[in-house]
């Protein structure tokens, strides 16, 4: 059972379920069999429906009735809903949150290795507050500050310090230990993935990381953090000036770059890898994935979206269930 492939259904008014059944026509048999999705049944059967996308669905109560199959076996989550792809906003919340804590359940009981949530609208899930489904999962692994988020791709990846955090809010963010705490993270799970140590490349703060002054982060927090890290046999470099870090590559051989703060590194990094690059949130218990793009909101409905994050989301679990 631990070899199927959970998705979790996300927002109802996205693009979800359309890159859910592109992805599986595009899946080989293998793959195929052996797909799970925990979500609305009606809401997936009515979207697909409505897009004129054909592919095989069972409905089943509950993960005890799972079977290897060549449809999609469907957990069924209820939502109520009058057109499939405008459901109102008073019933998205506890159905998401629903849908999260039985896969969160089954993987912490070892029935699943973990999971690939679709994609969701933080603004609804978590109202009021500058959090994402990394730091709510952290929380409830209880792991709060050690866990990280790392977006992926087989060349290289890429690593916020901080992540949903106003930026007014970085500086007085950092310390020595959630920097330290964070790259130990990542660095445990690049040497499972790769079965070596990774070059981990680290940024500053500031512009040109503050011409490495006296008083500035880079001299007090992240220079002591990486010491530290060095010490414990940890191949970091840096810190770095985030305007060339990304085309320098070669030179510097890296395979992940740890930033200072969300946009540091995913701007640049969305912009050479695009859809082809997954979010994984590290320290968990289990495996959780999630496509690296929102719910399209632009495009619901219009038959236009794009697969392939969640396919190499699919490919990478697989693959991450062998280690």
């Amino acid at each position: 059972m631990k070899n199927f492939i959970t998705i979790v259904s996300g927002d109802p008014n996205s693009i979800g379920f359309e890159i859910l059944a592109k992805a599986w026509k595009k899946l080989d048999l293998n793959k195929k069999k052996g797909i799970i999705l925990i979500g609305s049944f009606d809401l997936l059967y009515h979207q697909l429906k409505k897009l004129n996308i054909n592919i095989p669905l069972l409905k089943i109560k509950n993960f005890d009735e799972i079977f290897l199959s060549s449809k999609i076996l469907v957990i069924d989550v209820p939502i109520k809903f009058k057109n499939p792809f405008k459901v109102e906003e008073r019933n998205i919340k506890k159905y998401v949150l629903s849908c999260v804590k039985i896969a969160h359940d089954l993987s912490i009981k070892n029935k699943i290795r973990g999971f690939i949530n679709l994609p969701i609208n933080k603004r609804i899930v978590f109202p009021n507050k500058n959090i994402g489904m990394t730091e709510y999962l952290s929380k409830k692994n209880n792991i709060v500050r050690s866990e990280a988020m790392i977006i992926y791709n087989k060349d290289f990846c890429v690593v916020p310090i901080t992540t949903h955090i106003d930026v007014k809010n970085i500086s007085k963010s950092l310390n020595k230990s959630l920097i330290e705490k964070k790259i130990i993270t990542t660095n445990n799970f690049l040497k499972k993935i790769n079965k070596k140590k990774p070059v981990i490349a680290v940024l500053g703060l500031n512009p040109h990381s503050g011409e490495l002054r006296k008083n500035t982060e880079e001299n007090r927090i992240i220079i002591p953090a990486l010491k530290n890290l060095k010490k414990k046999k940890i191949n970091v470099i840096g810190p770095f000036s985030a305007d060339t870090i990304f085309v320098n590559k070669k030179k510097y051989n890296y395979n992940v770059i740890v930033g200072m703060y969300h946009d540091q590194v995913l701007a640049p990094f969305k912009s050479i890898f695009n859809f082809k690059a997954i979010n994984i949130t590290l320290g968990l218990k289990y495996l959780r994935i999630s496509p690296d793009h929102g719910t399209g909101k632009d495009i619901i409905g219009k038959k236009k979206a794009d697969p392939t994050s969640l396919i190499e989301a699919i490919n990478f679990f697989k693959r991450f269930v062998k280690c």
